[in-house]
């Protein structure tokens, strides 16, 4: 080995060579180790010649592409002071593009070097205020979709087939949210129960795609052009790729979990830990340990893999899961925090979408409306009291219109835009929109945890009935609540999300933390669809895009206006009654009425000659014409009305 460079991270071929650089701010020699193609068998080990500061590197002279290595990191072991390092131990590099072997044969990196033709590839830059996300698991969504060749169902390449984008443009969506597509590993625990961890929020490779995936698994350059080209075909649709990203904990979990990269390399540094108690980890994340993000090395490494998604595989943006992490600090979660001010002046990412999952277990873990400006923030305050308001829990009128109009009580204080609300009622974990309206309780005996896991309060309705059942008004009352809930999601002020399979009726039987179910308990029954229900949910995105229902226009409107059933405006303590659930509101030409109550009512309308544009009463949201100004409109139980007023 020659000295070589300190960047960038990771190892790169050069045309004649291979460069490793590898961070530790405490180890005291780092080698690597050259295994065959398999990865099964160690053929010469070296040790990296130089250290610039706090990274070690060297360079291989002679050395491709297909190499196979890992690392070994020679260190303290003293984990009272946070060092767990143990060179017997092969270690991951943690900017492994790709990644051989697995928990019992070792996790080693192969090095890569792709030669991509993009072509003419754009991304599309759907504007945030006209955006809809449909968020998606890959394997989930095609898996059982019999119009696809059985070779890619579940497959990256599946989301890319012409009948998966003819689904999406169906609907008029802009945007897919992807589950976790970085290379992850399931915890020991579920191995144990025969289970696997399905969503894949248990990360080990921030720069490697999943090759559980691929329609081609054993091969790494085939799943990373299969990535591209699925990037590419959603691209050609004008439809962007939005990322979860999980970079708040790793696979590693706690002091009981396997070493197998960060913490062999530099406990200290990567991960979070206790001051008082160094031989132990910060769980803010409730997964066993947190990553130190407030590290600057730590944070390049973030950044860098963020960078590559965008750069090298073309992706839209990310959903940062548990984000709250990434803004801590020994003070708790700062806005201003490094991460934050990082991504803002970043040429790349500072340009793409950027979605916080607000919270995490930690102290002061709860930050929605607190982060910083530009960013989008999944909005619970919006899932929990529309559900609260369509499924007979406690609620108001009150808590309805604030969520319908972006939140403004979360949002508006500090200049946040409408569209930083991200409005949803059912996400990959809880109910499906057909479960949230079908059971009263949680049913997720199949987890192996005794129906303890997933939350307890799902503020839901089973309509009369627990589950399947035949009884005909029961079936009747939850389609028409769903489809509230759906046009509820879609038409309200801010960014909607859908959930996939909530339009055309998937059900998980009542399991509401699937996170372990890899079966057609999760998989979307695409023959079992609810085909009117896929058209009612086309229906009303495409009235939210071309009527604007509410605008784009930031807080303050002032041609809004509400009112109760009797056509006259609310009186203050109305906002409040909890037993009251009819409501009305006129914005812009646009009516739009909604009875969330028990019982069949009637609403006075405004002034003017109305057209129904949408019924959430009919099976696809047609409606017939009304009659004009003064006349009471007919709103049966659970249904939601829009009208526009006639010229």
């Amino acid at each position: 080995m020659t000295p070589g460079q300190p960047w960038p991270f990771g190892a790169h071929w050069d045309g004649s060579g291979i460069n490793f650089a590898a961070f530790s701010e405490h180890a005291e020699a780092i080698e690597i180790a050259v295994f065959d193609a398999g990865g099964a068998t160690e053929l010469k080990r070296l040790r990296l010649p130089s250290r610039s500061g706090d990274v070690w590197h060297g360079r291989l002279d002679g050395a491709a592409p297909g190499l196979v290595y890992a690392l070994y990191a020679h260190g303290p072991w003293q984990p009272d002071q946070g060092h767990r390092f143990d060179a017997a131990k092969p270690l991951l590099d943690p900017c492994a593009r790709e990644i051989v072997g697995d928990l019992t044969s070792g996790l080693k990196a192969r090095v890569t070097h792709d030669v991509v033709e993009w072509f003419d590839d754009r991304p599309p830059a759907t504007p945030l205020s006209h955006s809809v996300i449909y968020e998606m698991h890959v394997k989930g969504f095609s898996k059982l979709n019999p119009l696809l060749p059985e070779t890619v169902r579940g497959t990256y390449a599946g989301l890319a087939h012409p009948a998966s984008i003819a689904h999406l443009k169906r609907l008029g969506i802009t945007a897919v949210n992807l589950l976790p597509v970085h290379h992850h590993l399931d915890e020991e625990r579920l191995v144990r129960m025969g289970l696997t961890n399905y969503w894949g929020y248990n990360t080990i490779g921030f720069f490697a795609p999943d090759p559980c995936l691929s329609s081609t698994p054993n091969d790494g350059t085939a799943t990373r052009a299969e990535f591209r080209a699925m990037v590419r075909a959603l691209h050609t649709a004008g439809i962007e790729v939005i990322l979860d990203v999980v970079y708040n904990h790793t696979a590693e979990t706690d002091v009981n979990g396997p070493t197998l990269s960060f913490r062999g390399l530099d406990n200290a540094s990567y991960y979070r830990l206790p001051a008082a108690a160094k031989d132990d980890y910060v769980n803010d994340t409730g997964c066993g340990n947190t990553v130190n993000v407030s590290h600057p090395r730590v944070l390049q490494l973030v950044m860098d893999s963020l960078r590559y998604w965008v750069e090298a595989m073309h992706v839209d943006g990310f959903r940062f899961d548990l984000a709250t992490v990434l803004g801590r600090g020994d003070a708790g979660f700062d806005r201003r925090a490094a991460f934050f001010a990082a991504v803002a002046q970043d040429p790349v990412l500072s340009r793409v979408k950027l979605i916080a999952e607000p919270w995490d277990i930690g102290p002061g873990g709860y930050q929605v409306g607190e982060f910083p400006t530009g960013w989008v923030e999944w909005n619970d305050k919006f899932r929990d009291d529309m559900r609260s308001f369509w499924t007979r829990h406690p609620s108001s009128r009150g808590a309805f219109a604030r969520r319908l109009c972006a939140s403004s009580d979360l949002y508006q204080t500090r200049g946040r835009a409408p569209a930083e609300s991200l409005n949803y009622v059912i996400s990959h974990d809880g109910f499906t929109l057909r479960d949230l309206v079908s059971y009263n309780a949680r049913h997720n005996e199949a987890n192996g945890e005794s129906n303890r896991d997933g939350t307890a309060n799902n503020l839901s309705f089973n309509c009369g009935a627990e589950g399947e059942t035949s009884d005909a008004d029961v079936i009747a009352l939850r389609a028409r609540l769903a489809r509230a809930v759906l046009a509820t999601t879609l038409l309200a002020q801010g960014t909607p999300m859908l959930s996939a399979g909530d339009e055309l009726g998937h059900t998980q039987d009542g399991n509401n933390n699937p996170y372990c179910q890899d079966s057609p308990l999760t998989w979307i029954a695409w023959e079992q669809a609810d085909d009117a229900l896929i058209d009612f949910t086309a229906r009303v995105i495409a009235l939210r895009d071309s009527l604007r229902p509410f605008g784009d226009a930031w807080y303050g409107a002032t041609d809004l206006s509400w009112f109760g059933r009797d056509g006259a405006p609310l009186p203050e303590a109305a906002w409040s009654d909890a037993n009251d659930r009819v409501l009305g509101c006129v914005s812009g030409g646009l009516l739009l009425v909604v009875n969330a109550d028990p019982r069949d009512a009637a609403i006075v309308l405004p002034a003017g000659a109305w057209e129904c544009l949408l019924d959430s009463t009919h099976a696809t949201g047609h409606g017939g014409w009304h009659a004009g100004g003064g006349a009471a409109l007919p709103l049966p139980a659970a249904s939601l009305m829009m009208l526009r007023q006639r010229v």
